[in-house]
């Protein structure tokens, strides 16, 4: 059984900045693939972020690219997500999740059906 509890959420004036952390435990987190999905109101989820188990590899939505990074410090049993030049349409619920399917060091998924653990998310409110 894999726990995440994500943390970092917050209130934010449209240009500003925020760090999501995400805290894993109860698994071997460093041999499973990472990802941020966000979900707004009366919207499905749809995919943010994903990073290897291996670190070196990621890929970004379309719509945070340039903005958003996503990093991991397997020793922390921990993923990040750097959002900077935030915009009132990031505003949504954040949720990390992790892929328990074995993957090459340098895969990354973008599917949320490909992920089996979920936190339970938190808030980023962006004004404009």
């Amino acid at each position: 059984q894999v726990q995440l509890v994500e943390s970092g959420g917050g209130l934010v004036q449209a240009g500003g900045s925020l760090r999501l952390s995400c805290a894993a435990s109860g698994r071997t987190f460093s041999r499973y693939v990472m990802g941020w999905f966000r979900q707004a109101p009366g919207k499905e989820r749809e995919f943010v972020a994903t990073i290897s188990w291996g670190g070196g590899s990621t890929d970004y939505a379309d719509s945070v690219k340039g903005r958003f990074t996503i990093s991991r410090d397997n020793a922390k049993n921990t993923v990040y997500l750097r959002m900077n030049s935030l915009k009132p349409e990031d505003t949504a619920v954040y949720y990390c999740a992790l892929s328990s399917r074995n993957r090459g060091s340098w895969e990354v998924s973008r599917h949320v059906s490909e992920y089996d653990y979920w936190g339970q998310g938190t808030q980023v409110t962006v004004s404009s």
